[in-house]
Formats: C-alpha cells, structure tokens, sequence
C-alpha cells in the first residue's frame, strides 16, 4: 500500500494514477471534504507579515486556483536529469488543458490583449483547464468554481476512490513512522485522536508548509530552512461599464523578462479611486507576479517568514509599471491607477530537488517521497501547478514500475 498525504495537485494525480495500476492507496487530507463552490471558506491564515493565498480541504489550492496551466522550470529541472516533456503531455491530455474559446474572453480580458499586442509585449491567451461548456461565466474562479467547470486536484481524488483508494479527512499527519531509516506508516490527528496507518511507501503533498512540518517531525531538520513564493499586485483603474468582474479571471497572459502580467479583477483597486459612483464593474485590473528569490523559512509552529530583497522589489515595480502601460492603452483613466498590497502565491521550494529530495523525489528515509511545490528547486515565477502534476505522474509511473 502507498499513502499519500495531501491531496492537492501532487496527491490528487498521485492517487488517480497508482489506483489506475491496481496499488491499493490510502489518501489523508487535513482539511474537509467540501464541494466546490464553498472553497473560499478555507483560505489559511498565516501571520500578520505574510499575506499568503493557500486553502486546507479537499483538492488544496488547487480548487480555488484559476486553472491556469503552463509549463516552468524545463532548464532548471534538466540539471538534475529531470525531462518532463512526456508527463507534460500526458497531463496536458488529461485534465483538458488549451486556450479558452473566444466565447469566454471578455471585453476587459480582449483588451488587455490587444494592448500588450499594440505595446509589442508577448502576449497571448493563458492555456488553462476549464470547461467551456459548464463554466457560467462569473468571474469567482478565485472562490472556487460555483458551476464546477475547472479542474482540480479534487477531481483526481474522486476517481481514485472510485478505483477503490481510502479517503481520510479532517486528518492532520503529524510524522512518518521509520524503522532502520525505512518508512513504513504515518502518524495523525483525528478528532483529538491519535491514530497510525501502515505501508512501506509515503507520499508528502501537503503543500510547501505542512509537508515542511512533517518532515521536520519525521527528522530531517533541514527542510523548510528557505522558502519562495510568487509575489504579487494587482494594478488596475476606472473604465466605466467594462463588467471585467464578471469574466473568467487570469485568461490573457503578458510574460516579461522578469515578470509576467494577467488580467485579474480587485475589488480592492475601487478603494483607491475616489468616486462614490465608480462600482466593480468599472474596475480593470491586472495581477502582476514576479520569480522571487528563496529568501525566508517556515518556523516551527508553520508561519511564513519572508525576506524580500531588492531584486525581488525591482521586478515587482517593473511589472507594475508594464501593467500601468496596457491599462491606459486599453482605456483605463491614468489618473486613477492604482495597486493593491503585497501578498504572495504559490509557496514552494522548501524541500527542493538537490538537497532534501533527489532526482526521484525520495528523500533521505527510503519510501518517503515528496511531490508538491516543495519539491521545485527555484521559483517558477508562474503559476505552479502543471509542473507539479507532470513531477506527480513521473513519480506515479517510477512507483508503478518498481512496485
């Protein structure tokens, strides 16, 4: 048997994949199982410092992410021996992944292309894993989907319960039982219970922090000690009547040099504009999100301590100028361009190939793997989650051989 813990993009395609070839699996997730559109109730809460977007439930953050879908780190991941290219096909296949029909972009997400076209940016439509047909169109993607038309990592857990795979929710894995430097269970938190579940294989997906702390309890203290996350603003000002709150979000893509730009609606950007009138249909806004460098750590109770260097402040200021640049070539009034605060996406690297996990993503303690962002040795810079199912499927296969 194989227990995955987590079960967001790593563990849903991990479990979907194993089950698929027979191994029997058993899944613990820490947070509920939910449907899809109450999501937005399990956002994390982290320290007053950091403002960082992560859930606890079924389908992790996966199931309040965009969907957006595109492939990072192919140079970076190549240095340790690592070719993704046909596990980026296969899951490409799988969960749908393409550019939205003309149907689904908006008038504010068409202008925002035709201004980063006009502006000679590279510019072009996110690929992205959304049904066309059952999406309705309202602009809550960052909830989680109401209509249920976006894939998740929840998804892949219901068809590997479906294969015959346990589901434990409301479980908190606390550590990873060894023996002789060999793994062969966990331990975990339920209903203020302790319990224990056994296999001789362990899978960590439970995210950049909570697999830190299982590995930290499970004695490999190094893991954690740094930490990137994708820094973001939104940027974004008055264009009367232009309904971009009601679009599917993160649906045009700019990708700079250092940076890479999408239309994402703020209902914070109206705060800045001062005009009783101005309503969220007014608002055209664009996320602004940069590779930052791996400077901070998670501390023993799970808080997020960041480091912000100049590098990391200078890409922000650049792609926040860039965006400024296509809202006024798109209409927006100059005059009322304005950002949001700093918060920050995507957490990763805090177990990276090279130093807490090796080329298989196993570390130190045979049997014990990790695959979610943890695992990414720098910072895509880029939503996160096609590299981490195509590491997933590749770890699924290297597993289903050597079983």
């Amino acid at each position: 048997m194989i227990i995955i813990v987590g079960t967001g993009a790593g563990g849903g395609i991990l479990a979907y994949e194993l089950t698929k070839n027979n191994i029997p699996v058993t899944i613990i997730e820490k947070g509920p199982y939910i449907d899809s559109k109450d999501a937005f109730n399990y956002y994390d809460k982290y320290s007053d410092s950091v403002d960082l977007l992560t859930t606890t439930c079924i389908g992790g953050a996966s199931i309040v992410a965009m969907g957006n879908m595109v492939r990072a780190l192919d140079e970076e991941l190549h240095e340790f021996g690592i070719d993704l290219s046909d596990a980026y096909e296969y899951v490409e296949n799988l969960v749908g992944v393409h550019q939205l029909d003309d149907s689904h972009i908006g008038k504010g997400t068409q202008a925002f292309l035709d201004a980063g076209h006009e502006l000679g940016l590279k510019t072009l439509k996110m690929p992205k894993a959304i049904r066309e047909e059952d999406c309705i169109q309202c602009g809550k993607c960052a909830f989680g989907c109401p209509a249920d038309a976006k894939w998740s990592g929840k998804d892949f857990v219901d068809e590997a319960v479906k294969n015959g795979a346990t589901l434990i929710c409301d479980a908190e894995v606390v550590s990873v039982i060894s023996e002789d430097g060999k793994a062969c269970g966990v331990t975990y938190i339920k209903e203020d219970n302790e319990e224990s579940v056994y296999a001789d294989t362990v899978i960590l997906s439970a995210g950049a922090i909570g697999s830190t702390l299982i590995l930290r309890n499970s004695g490999i203290e190094d893991a954690g000690r740094e930490i990137f996350f994708d820094p973001f603003v939104s940027v974004g000002g008055y264009l009367k009547d232009i309904n971009f709150n009601t679009e599917v979000q993160m649906a045009g893509l700019v990708i700079g040099e250092n940076f890479v730009l999408s239309p994402h609606f703020s209902s914070f950007i109206r705060a800045n504009i001062p005009n009783d009138d101005v309503g969220d249909k007014d608002i055209l806004s664009i996320m602004v999100k940069t590779a930052d460098e791996c400077k901070g750590y998670v501390d023993d109770d799970g808080d997020v301590v960041k480091i912000n260097t100049i590098q990391d402040i200078r890409y922000l200021a650049e792609g926040a100028a860039t965006a400024g640049f296509i809202l006024e070539k798109a209409g927006v009034d100059p005059s009322t361009i304005g950002s949001t605060v700093y918060r920050g996406a995507h957490p990763g690297g805090t177990a990276p190939i090279g130093k807490i996990v090796d080329s298989n993503q196993e570390t130190e303690i045979e049997g014990l793997f990790v695959s979610d962002a943890s695992v990414l040795p720098v910072s895509p810079g880029k939503p996160p989650i096609l590299t981490i199912l195509a590491l997933s499927k590749r770890l699924a296969d290297y597993l289903v051989k050597n079983k």
